[in-house]
């Protein structure tokens, strides 16, 4: 009978192990969710008005996460919030963008607002990481194959030449 509760502990316990690394399993597979940027949202939007100025507009809604580069027709304010999900060790995906455009006239009053959705653009990668390499970069069975029929039986050395056996081939 002792030998029998101490075999029904230790099952007990191997399932206990076995139920918290499942458990640890599951949640190391759950995306990390992360939520960027700032967008007004509904009672503020509901007060943006046409005609109303920058500055107004700044008090309202705040500052804005980028403008316009080039003032060609007036300037404009972009409001953007980006949502990103994030599994184990692979690299972060954009699921969600929302973007809010402000544009203003050449007297710095609100002449139009739009709403844009990560469906509504493309994602550009500005800075890679990567530099650029010049030619074809080849994949190790195109290398492995590119060598067949290539290989000199004659040639021995770095320099590829022949010697003779009694010294210099000269």
């Amino acid at each position: 009978m002792v030998n029998g509760s101490h075999l029904s502990r230790r099952a007990a316990l191997r399932n206990s192990i076995l139920g918290l690394a499942l458990i640890g399993a599951i949640a190391a597979c759950s995306p990390v969710v992360d939520h960027r940027g700032y967008l007004p949202q509904g009672s503020e939007l509901d007060k943006l008005q046409m005609g109303m100025t920058k500055t107004e507009v700044q008090a309202l809604l705040g500052s804005p996460s980028t403008t316009a580069t080039v003032n060609f027709q007036g300037d404009s304010y972009y409001y953007i919030s980006d949502t990103v999900e994030q599994e184990a060790f692979f690299e972060p995906k954009v699921v969600d963008r929302k973007v809010l455009a402000v544009r203003f006239d050449q007297n710095d009053r609100v002449a139009s607002v739009a709403r844009y959705g990560l469906e509504d653009g493309r994602i550009i990668d500005f800075n890679t990481r990567q530099t650029p390499t010049r030619g074809k970069e080849l994949t190790i069975l195109q290398q492995f194959f590119s060598n067949i029929g290539k290989f000199d039986p004659g040639a021995s050395g770095p320099t590829g030449g022949s010697t003779s056996i009694g010294g210099s081939p000269f």
